[in-house]
């Protein structure tokens, strides 16, 4: 899926995913090495871990590792850093069908949390047009989305399956391509 332009109607949940996560990957660790740019290194990251989850020699890092950084991150909005009117937000809606469990809340302030409502997440960082959401926001909720399709049987569906419409996510706002490292933020 990398380097070939597949149909979209070709590509399995389970490709576009991985390969979500693998670009998630390479973003992160560009952004922890404060560079400018993608360099080879990143793309090397990006190509591993694509292989290494598509051929199961990797797996992708459990939600507790991310309840550890949420608690480091302390009560502040996870979207924009606001410490005023902090509410606990659904990453995946409760209206849409994401459960009520600690994996799927974050901190979120009241501008934020009424702004994205019952939205997908994906779909309310493409209605703001703004600078991306922290990466840790998108990796935790990415996380969740892959866990959803494992336990629902999902990951060898094709996209364009028309039961995929019935899932609390938007699979294909899912980033694929990530802005400049200098543009993103870690928390």
């Amino acid at each position: 899926m990398a380097n070939k332009k597949v149909p979209l109607t070709d590509i399995t949940v389970r490709e576009h995913l991985f390969y979500a996560y693998a670009n998630l990957a390479m973003a992160h660790t560009a952004v922890v090495k404060g560079q400018e740019k993608y360099e080879r290194f990143n793309f090397m990251v990006r190509a591993r871990l694509y292989k290494g989850l598509l051929t199961g020699t990797m797996n992708i890092r459990t939600l507790f590792d991310d309840e550890k950084i949420k608690l480091s991150i302390g009560t502040k909005c996870n979207y924009c850093n606001s410490t005023e009117q902090l509410a606990l937000d659904h990453i995946l809606a409760q209206k849409l069908g994401g459960k009520d469990v600690g994996d799927n809340l974050i901190y979120a302030c009241k501008i934020c949390n009424s702004s994205k409502g019952k939205k997908d997440l994906m779909e309310w960082m493409s209605f703001r047009g703004e600078e991306f959401l922290p990466l840790m926001v998108i990796r935790r909720y990415l996380k969740l989305v892959i866990n959803y399709c494992v336990d629902n049987d999902l990951m060898d569906l094709k996209l364009s399956d028309n039961v995929l419409d019935n899932v609390p996510f938007k699979l294909i706002l899912i980033p694929i391509n990530y802005p400049s490292p200098h543009k993103l933020r870690l928390v």
